[in-house]
């Protein structure tokens, strides 16, 4: 289930080990680089793809963006964040980029938390909680967990409100358009999907 559960931006995870990079992101830079990704994540349902979009960001230079595009690649792996971290991380010739933010309008789901940390990202920003897949706490926190060697400090909540909306209205048109169950939007704001799985990125 994708969704959120409150509008206000929340720490979920912040690194156990020193900071080593010093992240000068303001609340003006974030909602300015999530709206890059709202963005992205239209045109993505324009195109019949669950809206997520995602961009990377080092020192205020765009590196990467992607959107969700598994059913127009015909591949699992195509989400939002894989897609903006290749594209990052061929722009700079290093599969590590250790200081940059990604911002993703969706809470990432285990396969993107684990490139994530593999590509030594510094932060994560998301926008609306995924409480079916979510890994960055809605249903476990990989960010947080000790055993794993890196820890990327991780901030929700940033345009919730707006993301949440978002992949409501993507799921309230296909419902309307094929009169199946689709999505939700509680009195709480929680974005909620009643068919299961619909809402894979």
């Amino acid at each position: 289930m994708r969704g959120c559960l409150s509008g206000a931006v929340i720490v979920i995870a912040m690194s156990s080990t020193p900071a080593q990079t010093a992240y000068p992101d303001t609340m003006a830079d974030d909602e300015r680089w999530m709206r890059h990704a709202l963005a992205l994540a239209a045109g993505a349902a324009a195109l019949g793809e669950v809206p997520v979009g995602a961009v990377v960001v080092r020192e205020g230079e765009l590196l990467g963006e992607g959107a969700n595009a598994p059913i127009g690649l015909s591949d699992p792996t195509a989400h939002a964040e894989l897609r903006a971290l290749r594209a990052a991380a061929a722009r700079v010739g290093n599969y590590r980029l250790p200081g940059a933010t990604l911002y993703v309008t969706l809470e990432p789901c285990a396969m993107c938390a684990g490139a994530i940390m593999h590509a030594r990202i510094g932060r994560v920003v998301y926008g609306t909680r995924d409480p079916k897949t979510g890994t960055a706490g809605s249903v476990i926190d990989l960010f947080a967990e000790a055993r794993l060697n890196h820890h990327a400090s991780v901030e929700g909540g940033v345009l919730q409100s707006e993301c949440a909306a978002q992949i409501s209205s993507f799921f309230a048109a296909r419902r309307s358009a094929h009169c199946s169950p689709a999505v939700s939007v509680s009195d709480s704001g929680s974005a909620e999907r009643l068919a299961d799985g619909e809402a894979d990125a």
